[in-house]
């Protein structure tokens, strides 16, 4: 009877072993591992930037951006967790509940302006952009992002592709509520990062190209009269005319863009060497660890580094277009349309303002700025793309094809 008993429950043993084998391949298989990888890429060298940045502003705890940082990281993905576990086919339950909430955070965003504060200087710094939550500060703009994201993609899974002028209308009207709510913050990068999503999931939802230019048209009169009454704070319209003509730009704005191609340039082909660059050390370049990181990286890193950093954003690009390719049904496609857009357009606006190529704004580089709300935001989104891979991958399907 013991030797019986013993040949049984080895045998369930060999069963479970079996069986949590199979599991483990069949997720691997499924979950797209190149994606992860240049996801945790960046946000490692993320870390690593922000800290070198930073260690000279607190000498008595140079580590605190990074201890920050790390736990933002953490929190961001376990957000990408949730949004990756739960199967975006069931978000016709949770979209609008997800968009509605970023709408209800934004108007909050109002609401406490009277208990924000913000240690950021600059014309920026009565920014109407936090929500105050204890030792931390909230900004929702980013994170109301992935709920017009999921709740564009929705509509139009439900009401089907062909856009005609109506359904059109009506995702205006989705985008437009928190894209307003972003600029009167003011926060004009993110609604113009918000106004490419948008625009980028019309196109992808199929929607007539008379229509398309129509819609461009009305943005671009938009812009014009927005530029032209002075609609816009007067900093956001000095860096945008600056752009266009760098003779009438400010000091304060030349400054930046001088200091940023500065350390790019003096980091040449390998840079000056990790946690080395006078331009970073001395804190010559306003907001390094945020917005103008990437001068960071030219300088420590040099070319080198900086196409690295250039090449794990192309792959995350390209493994979103893949995840797009593989989606069985409209709604995954947008989902995955909508963070490539979302991603993509923000490392690009990011490192061209440090190279000169676009105009200074505050939008952060993906993974790597340092910042709750954008980081916790990203690692969602991303969570949307594997969510979408995993649920249209087979086993017996390769994860690189």
């Amino acid at each position: 009877m013991t030797t019986q008993f013993f040949d049984t429950t080895s045998s369930l043993n060999a069963k479970y072993t079996a069986i949590k084998k199979t599991f483990i391949w069949s997720w691997l298989k499924r979950v797209d591992i190149l994606l992860l990888l240049a996801v945790l890429m960046l946000s490692v060298i993320g870390l690593i930037i922000v800290y070198s940045a930073t260690k000279n502003y607190y000498p008595l705890e140079p580590t605190y951006f990074l201890k920050r940082q790390l736990l933002y990281v953490i929190i961001g993905i376990i957000a990408m967790s949730i949004t990756a576990s739960i199967d975006y086919r069931r978000l016709e339950y949770l979209a609008y509940p997800i968009y509605g909430l970023g709408v209800l955070l934004l108007l909050a965003v109002f609401a406490f302006h009277s208990q924000i504060s913000t240690t950021y200087s600059g014309p920026s710094a009565s920014a109407q952009r936090w929500i105050p939550l204890g030792p931390i500060q909230l900004q929702p703009s980013e994170i109301s992002v992935i709920g017009v994201i999921c709740a564009i993609a929705w509509y139009v899974q439900s009401h089907g592709t062909n856009l005609k002028l109506r359904s059109v209308a009506f995702i205006l009207i989705l985008a437009a509520i928190p894209m307003l709510l972003i600029i009167k913050q003011p926060d004009l990068g993110t609604g113009v990062v918000l106004g490419v999503v948008m625009s980028a999931l019309l196109v992808a939802g199929g929607t007539r190209l008379r229509i398309l230019l129509v819609l461009a048209a009305i943005a671009g009169l938009v812009a014009f009269f927005a530029i032209h009454d002075h609609l816009i704070n007067s900093y956001q319209l000095q860096r945008l005319t600056s752009f266009f003509n760098p003779n009438n730009a400010s000091s304060a704005s030349k400054y930046q863009l001088t200091q940023t191609e500065n350390a790019i340039g003096v980091g040449g082909v390998r840079g000056s060497g990790l946690f080395k660059g006078s331009l970073v050390n001395l804190d010559y370049i306003p907001e390094l660890y945020a917005d103008t990181i990437f001068a960071a990286i030219g300088e420590q890193l040099g070319f080198i580094g900086s196409i690295f950093v250039v090449a794990m954003y192309a792959l995350l690009a390209v493994r979103i277009v893949h995840a797009a390719k593989v989606s069985k049904d409209i709604m995954g496609k947008l989902l995955c349309v909508g963070v490539l857009a979302f991603i993509v357009f923000s490392a690009f606006q990011n490192i061209g303002m440090d190279i000169g190529l676009m105009p200074i704004t505050g939008i952060p580089l993906p993974f790597i700025s340092y910042g709750g709300s954008a980081i916790i935001a990203f690692f969602a989104a991303i969570g949307l793309v594997l969510n979408v891979t995993y649920r249209n991958t087979s086993v017996k399907s390769s994860r690189y094809v």
